[in-house]
């Protein structure tokens, strides 16, 4: 499967919002990885002591902010980026799950790429309150740029 212009433009649409939601810095960086089911798979597991493929993983460069929903960081002049981490989606899990749900490639991954910007700012979805929190935070985001789960 290959990114297209549209898909690419929509993942920057979801990143930009969820930063413009959060407020977090304008020189915030995060970085998106397109990877396939054995590239995720292998991450799953040194990562995290899983040998399945997965949809989507978020490395946080700070670990400071996992829990409270606020970057910590300081405030840093216009012209130092600030690292905030990695999302790692799997393409052929994500067109998978869109089949699976009814709803197009492009509605899956917007959603697999709030979900992982969620995690890198301390959201996370351990128990049942956690995951209603995190839902609702994404279906917020998505919200805002009319991506419903109608799509």
């Amino acid at each position: 499967m290959t990114l297209t212009p549209v898909m690419e433009q929509m993942l920057t649409q979801v990143l930009n919002k969820a930063a413009e939601v959060y407020g977090l810095e304008p020189q915030t960086e995060v970085s998106v990885v397109l990877a396939d089911d054995d590239y995720i798979r292998q991450l799953n597991r040194q990562y995290r002591g899983k040998d399945v493929a997965t949809d989507v993983l978020s490395f946080a460069m700070n670990e400071h902010c996992a829990g409270d929903h606020e970057p910590d960081i300081a405030e840093a002049p216009g012209d130092i980026e600030i690292l905030l981490g990695d999302i790692i989606i799997s393409l052929e899990t994500t067109a998978r799950q869109a089949e699976e749900f009814g709803h197009s490639l492009e509605r899956e991954l917007a959603y697999l790429t709030v979900h992982g910007m969620l995690h890198l700012l301390g959201y996370d979805h351990e128990d049942e309150e956690e995951r209603l929190e995190m839902r609702k935070e994404e279906e917020y985001v998505l919200s805002l740029l009319g991506i419903t789960r109608e799509q």
